[in-house]
């Protein structure tokens, strides 16, 4: 892992080729992880991706970056924008699951210019509803008075739909055991920033590049009523709907999303 200082604090990233080999292939990809995630969500999945530049980012709190202070959506998507403006990149492909996806629309809100194709996976561009807002206080208040080890070891398990979870224990267990050395401060400040962040389905809407879109029928953590309200918002838009899928396609369905991600950026011209 490499680090950059980002308002006093460190953050984390991954960069599979900083020589800039010309081996690599196309445009250079980032990929910014979901809540109680960091960037080894992604060590399995892209070995079956393009011979290409892949960085995978730590947001503030999560994996070996540190907090920092009053942490939002658009705080975190300017750290992403430290780490790309450090690396030189001027035009890239930009990858958010979950989470992710918020901050890489509020990367976009300002630097749009910039990516050349952006994928949501598992994501979407909405603000929380009032009934979601509701369980984002709640988990909190849990974290807070029972501790943040519980509270993983309850949430990261319904990510997966059950047969999964139950077939695949070590995947399970590997995003557990990454997720409960994060400090509970920075949980609570993810839950928190989640809860807060706009509505940015206008900078969706306005974005000029092609937007891949990758759909878990089964996700409980993005309804499929959202994903599809999603779907009529880009100018570019590639949907995949995995019918197997609940809110981790890149262990469930890896092959067949990396796939649709494969075919994604054969598409983009740099």
């Amino acid at each position: 892992m490499e680090q950059i200082i980002f308002k006093g604090k460190q953050i984390a990233y991954f960069d599979n080729n900083p020589g800039k080999s010309r081996d690599a292939e196309g445009l250079p990809v980032v990929l910014i992880h979901g809540f109680l995630e960091d960037s080894r969500l992604w060590e399995e999945w892209l070995p079956l991706l393009p011979n290409r530049r892949y960085i995978c980012i730590d947001l503030p709190g999560c994996g070996s970056s540190e907090l920092t202070e009053n942490l939002t959506m658009a705080g975190m998507a300017e750290a992403v924008a430290a780490v790309v403006e450090h690396l030189g990149l001027q035009k890239f492909i930009l990858t958010g699951h979950s989470m992710g996806g918020y901050v890489a629309l509020a990367y976009a809100e300002k630097w749009g210019e910039k990516i050349a194709g952006l994928c949501m996976f598992h994501s979407h561009p909405f603000a929380d509803s009032e009934e979601k807002k509701a369980g984002r206080l709640k988990a909190i208040e849990f974290v807070k008075t029972n501790g943040h080890v519980i509270y993983v070891r309850q949430t990261i398990p319904q990510l997966f739909i059950y047969d999964f979870s139950k077939g695949y224990q070590s995947e399970v267990n590997r995003l557990i055991h990454n997720a409960i050395h994060f400090s509970p401060e920075a949980i609570i400040a993810a839950l928190d920033s989640m809860r807060n962040r706009q509505d940015r389905s206008e900078v969706l809407r306005h974005l000029q590049c092609p937007v891949l879109m990758l759909i878990g029928q089964h996700d409980t953590a993005v309804p499929l009523d959202v994903s599809m309200a999603m779907t009529t918002l880009p100018n570019r838009g590639i949907i995949h709907v995995f019918p197997t899928v609940g809110h981790m396609g890149m262990f469930s369905a890896s092959r067949e999303t990396a796939k649709a991600f494969r075919e994604f950026l054969s598409e983009i011209r740099e």
